[in-house]
């Protein structure tokens, strides 16, 4: 799969089942539709849906109500906007992403823990690559997995370098690219960290966070490309909408129109 070097975030509003759900799954579609048109117009290829809303979030097993909001949801954005488009279950159910993906036509998925372990606000969250791998395999061959790196709102295991836990990822664990993020949603990432996973293996690295119109173009000097949430939306807000003015902004900053990525 080929990807543009920014990836734009649709972060979704609560969805039925969770705490904060308002009892309207059409509005949160069409939040969605508007936010991702909004990225479109000013100039990203490709975004993310989340379930950002739906905060306690679930380990690793989302309840069905959740895979079934979300698979129209995801549809809703690539039909009306055309963009490549990728999907992330919070907290790290990569089957449901999955599922998902093959029913939608969804090009690629973030998986926030892939291989190993880490200690997170859901407790311990153990990678399932194998059976990520294999499910793969049956439902959606040609769709990517994007995984991240001592993901963020989580810590590692004492003593793993973030260096051998990306080629874990690359030589064991079935990525297709790597995210490299900082502690926490919209916060900076460390750029040390950036270049040694760069140096480490031998695939597409992607920063997950902190990515502003002020640091993309040192960013993209050093990664291949980057995930944008916060920096796009009202106020730097991430379950704000979209900012047509920022993100236009942040596509300039970057000077990269036309440019993507080639995932293995």
């Amino acid at each position: 799969m080929i990807l543009p070097r920014l990836i734009g975030m649709v972060h979704l509003g609560s969805l039925p089942g969770s705490p904060g759900y308002r009892n309207d799954l059409q509005a949160v579609v069409d939040a969605a539709e508007a936010d991702a048109v909004a990225l479109a117009d000013a100039g990203f290829e490709a975004v993310i849906v989340e379930n950002y809303g739906d905060a306690p979030f679930f380990a690793d097993d989302v309840p069905n109500a959740t895979v079934a909001a979300m698979t129209r949801a995801v549809g809703a954005v690539s039909e009306s906007t055309g963009l490549a488009t990728g999907v992330n279950v919070l907290r790290n159910d990569a089957s449901a992403a999955l599922a998902i993906a093959a029913a939608t036509g969804a090009g690629f998925v973030r998986v926030n823990v892939l291989s190993g372990t880490m200690y997170t606000d859901q407790g311990p969250i153990v990678g399932r690559a194998a059976e990520i791998a294999r499910l793969r395999r049956q439902l959606c061959p040609e769709v990517a997995i994007v995984a991240d790196v001592f993901v963020k709102h989580a810590t590692a295991p004492p003593g793993l370098t973030i260096e051998n836990a990306a080629r874990d990822l690359a030589e064991r664990g079935g990525a297709d690219a790597v995210v490299v993020s900082g502690t926490g949603t919209g916060r900076p990432l460390d750029l040390d960290e950036l270049i040694r996973v760069r140096a480490a293996i031998d695939l597409p690295v992607l920063a997950g966070s902190g990515v502003t119109s002020e640091t993309v173009a040192e960013i993209l000097s050093i990664a291949t490309g980057a995930i944008v949430g916060s920096a796009t939306k009202v106020d730097g807000i991430a379950a704000a909408p979209v900012d047509p003015i920022r993100a236009a902004s942040l596509i300039a900053a970057a000077g990269i129109e036309g440019t993507r990525v080639e995932l293995p």
